[in-house]
């Protein structure tokens, strides 16, 4: 398998205060474990480029972005909510964040590259077409699938979410949306607390309550997304990666082991392979604990590079 691994270095320039868990320490964390372990040698690296306006519009109003624009500070930090603050490089470093999934798409398609990894900040998922929340500006993995539809005509899009929150932005995007698939697996009852119950007919929602193990998070996968997927079967395959179900991680209570996030991503591959000629395309969502985050990662990346988890 070749796998690129998009980053740049503009995505450590968003901050949000030293005490916020959404970290530019976290690509520090993520770099350093697969350097220290090979891992990373073993990608095809490249800086992710920036995001167009025109790219970001097709899931964000214009007049959207227009606001977050004139939100941003001259110099210190500025809040949008609670958890969400801006500083003066916050939408250069998420153009970078959208601008990887884009180029991802690219390589998929142009056969440049048969799957991606874009380690890249801020997050994206919680970004509704006219809200930024939950540490989210824009939604990258949305601005990936919408150029897929615009620039290769995709008309079947699975974008799989196993971040420890609901992708309410994700959802919001594209409920109702035919041509995407939305399967998303979170702490229930727990943060964005939107669309938990929606009946969209494209979204697969696997709620799983405080303290599910890896066996368990397993089963509900198996039974909730492969029979969508495979009545689905994608032309590309998105992931939304986000390790923040981690039994380490501080802002939740799932318990995954590294090895579940390997096989998690075994699974997506298992259906890139079967029906969208391998094009798989992931991007970073949560993880918090940096050392458990790097550890999730490098599993991630072996998956994607074919290689076992031990």
């Amino acid at each position: 398998m070749i796998t690129a691994y998009l980053t740049h270095p503009d995505c450590q320039r968003h901050h949000m205060g030293p005490e916020h868990p959404e970290s530019p320490l976290r690509l520090d964390a993520i770099r350093t474990r697969l350097m220290l372990t090979g891992i990373l040698q073993q990608t095809m690296q490249a800086d992710a480029p920036l995001a167009t306006d025109d790219q970001l519009a097709r899931v964000h109003p214009r007049r959207h972005l227009q606001a977050l624009e004139k939100c941003l500070p001259d110099h210190g930090i500025v809040p949008l909510d609670g958890d969400t603050l801006m500083n003066p490089d916050s939408l250069l470093a998420a153009r970078h964040a959208a601008g990887a999934v884009v180029r991802g798409v690219d390589q998929v398609f142009r056969h440049q590259a048969d799957n991606v990894f874009c380690a890249v900040r801020p997050p994206g998922h919680h970004a509704e077409a006219t809200d930024a929340m939950g540490f989210c500006f824009f939604n990258n993995v949305a601005v990936g699938a919408a150029h897929a539809k615009a620039r290769y005509g995709a008309r079947r899009i699975a974008i799989l979410d196993f971040d420890v929150h609901q992708c309410n932005g994700t959802i919001d995007i594209f409920k109702d949306d035919p041509e995407v698939l939305v399967c998303t697996s979170f702490q229930y009852p727990f943060y964005p607390w939107r669309y938990l119950r929606t009946e969209s007919r494209n979204v697969v929602n696997t709620p799983l309550a405080a303290g599910t193990d890896g066996p368990g998070f397993r089963r509900a996968i198996e039974d909730d997304w492969l029979p969508a997927l495979h009545a689905f079967k994608p032309e590309l395959v998105l992931v939304s990666a986000g390790f923040d179900a981690h039994r380490e991680d501080p802002l939740a209570e799932l318990c995954l082991e590294d090895a579940d996030f390997h096989w998690v991503t075994h699974l997506a591959m298992e259906i890139a392979a079967l029906y969208a000629d391998n094009r798989l395309v992931s991007v970073l969502e949560g993880g918090y604990d940096p050392d458990a985050l790097g550890r999730g990662v490098e599993a991630h990346v072996k998956a994607l590079l074919g290689l076992p988890f031990d």
